[in-house]
């Protein structure tokens, strides 16, 4: 085979691309990752300047007061800093330090949320994340009227996880207090107006059986939904709202401490 001599000029101009080039790619490879790096931490430092709810606060029990403890959702959240204020100086009052969203993920978490300290009162509830609609995916809040998507938890699995819940709770030998599930107004995004009554139904059935005491939120707040809760088809209820409900639920629990302190 026959070769052509090089050409020194062309050989330093292929050099001088190509080192070019690698200087280029070096230099997109150190900064693009401290790029990607500034913009996580930007969010980490925004997360972190989050304001934290107080309600997930953990609380340092006063000695030689009865301990309670409010499971529930986000419903729950809003009236657990109401309920402490309401029972200051009366009860400690606890909660998990989360959502505790359907009752799939109650019978996930119930063992750790409880611990193995003594527990005078559990006022708890499940409901409003297993009647909503979730999509083939998990979409969250979908369309209840499109054949592909589903309830979270459908109203017999409800049921089944519901007793099992109430089991797990008897073991405590606390005072238990339903919380029946809150009203579901009218163009609720992902929710049917009408199913909280539905799975209410459902839970005072296995409550009746358990003898188990019920706190009818539903009913006190159905006349009042209009001034008690967020508009627009929001199952929230404004500052005004939970504060309302955090006093109710602090009557509720006195009474069930009362009735336990004389032993009626």
């Amino acid at each position: 085979m026959r070769h052509h001599p090089r050409n020194p000029f062309v050989t330093r101009l292929f050099l001088a691309a190509l080192l070019v080039g690698m200087n280029a790619y070096q230099t997109h490879a150190d900064t693009t990752p401290q790029k990607r790096s500034s913009q996580n931490q930007a969010k980490t430092t925004k997360r972190r300047q989050r304001p934290k709810n107080p309600a997930m606060t953990p609380v340092e029990d006063i000695k030689g007061l009865p301990r309670v403890f409010l499971i529930g959702d986000s419903i729950s959240i809003g009236y657990t800093v109401p309920t402490r204020e309401a029972l200051h100086g009366k009860a400690n009052v606890h909660r998990p330090l989360t959502n505790c969203g359907p009752t799939t993920r109650g019978l996930e978490g119930l063992s750790q949320w409880l611990g193995d300290t003594n527990w005078d009162v559990i006022h708890f509830n499940w409901g409003l994340h297993d009647l909503k609609y979730l999509g083939p995916d998990g979409e969250n809040l979908t369309d209840p009227k499109d054949p592909k998507n589903h309830q979270q938890v459908p109203p017999k699995e409800y049921e089944k996880n519901l007793r099992q819940l109430v089991s797990q709770l008897e073991k405590t030998d606390a005072v238990l207090i339903w919380r029946n599930t809150t009203p579901v107004p009218a163009g609720s995004k992902g929710r049917v107006e009408g199913d909280a009554a539905t799975y209410n139904d459902i839970a005072k059935r296995v409550m009746a059986e358990h003898n188990i005491q019920i706190h009818d939120m539903y009913g006190s707040v159905k006349p009042e939904m209009e001034t008690l809760m967020l508009p627009n088809g929001n199952v929230h209820f404004t500052k005004e709202g939970s504060e309302k409900l955090g006093n109710e639920v602090a009557d509720v629990i006195m009474q069930a401490l009362q009735k336990k302190a004389t032993g009626n």
